[in-house]
């Protein structure tokens, strides 16, 4: 998502004194490959994209809390914290929340010739055949992976999970007809619902997205149900409060601005740009929420 490219290099344009912070380069993790150009003056973007952004958080968690070390975080920082009790920092407590950027739901999509046309009638066909329905996703520990799970739970059935390596491979064998749904991310499966090779019947947010106007959400179905993916800028525990309101300010000056907002509408997200302690109190909920849906289902981290 290229906009979170402009948000990580805004942080350019602090403008403060020599003297004051920053007076030198600004390292921000990025659990992702490489998607662009990096180098700025005042902001190093390092991409971390392996061991599912466990290695970007540790280096953040262990780092100095004074501002030259932040990481991009996204849902999978929590869904971490849930899958694994071993990880070698806490999600929430080891790190100074600054705001969550975005959020974003998947989209439940199956192939064209599937029975189901609407989400009704996947509801009905999802309790009918219980037990015999397999669903894919981009790995064990997905997001995609724990929304069927959280489906299953709440919906009462019974579903297979069946782990890709990554949303396109998975995508490619649901237009191939060798699944029958998944619980895709927006800005994935969009292009495929566009062309006709896969029907989108729901999306996971608790309310409609503004880019798929007529298309439900799963809650309107199975009301609570909710499954969203974020990104948002973290910094190790412990940074000082004149600096992290510094930061919060410059990066919601950034969302605001109408180019950066109209990105990231038409990739089927939302702004957000909260506070540092609502953005904890929601890490805080996401992580609880992960770990039960990971006890009763049984999920392992891949």
């Amino acid at each position: 998502m290229r906009y979170l490219w402009c948000l990580c290099l805004a942080l350019v344009a602090l403008n403060v004194p020599a003297q004051d912070y920053p007076n030198r380069p600004i390292r921000i993790y990025v659990p992702a490959a490489p998607g662009g150009t990096t180098d700025k003056q005042q902001v190093v973007v390092e991409n971390r994209a392996s061991a599912s952004g466990v290695i970007a958080g540790e280096l953040t968690a262990k780092a100095p809390p004074d501002g030259y070390t932040l990481l991009l975080a996204y849902h999978q920082h929590t869904i971490n914290g849930a899958l694994s009790p071993n990880l070698p920092y806490h999600p929430v407590n080891d790190f100074t929340p600054i705001t969550q950027l975005t959020r974003a739901g998947l989209l439940l999509v199956v192939h064209p010739d599937s029975p189901p046309r609407t989400l009704q009638e996947f509801v009905a066909w999802t309790k009918k055949r219980s037990g015999e329905l397999n669903f894919g996703s981009a790995g064990l520990g997905s997001g995609g992976h724990l929304a069927g799970e959280l489906y299953n739970q709440m919906a009462h059935v019974k579903a297979q999970h069946i782990p890709y390596k990554g949303s396109g491979p998975a995508l490619v064998d649901l237009i191939g007809g060798r699944y029958d749904y998944n619980f895709a991310g927006i800005q994935a499966a969009q292009p495929h619902v566009h062309s006709g090779k896969l029907r989108g019947l729901a999306v996971t947010t608790p309310q409609r997205v503004a880019a798929m106007p007529d298309v439900p959400a799963v809650a309107e179905a199975i009301p609570g149900y909710e499954v969203v993916g974020w990104y948002g800028v973290i910094g190790p525990a412990g940074m000082p409060a004149p600096l992290v309101e510094r930061l919060h300010h410059e990066l919601l000056r950034v969302l605001a601005q109408p180019d950066v907002h109209e990105r990231i509408v038409n990739d089927g997200s939302e702004p957000v740009g909260n506070s540092p302690r609502e953005f904890r109190d929601f890490m805080a909920a996401d992580l609880a929420k992960w770990a039960k849906v990971v006890k009763e289902s049984g999920a392992k981290f891949e």
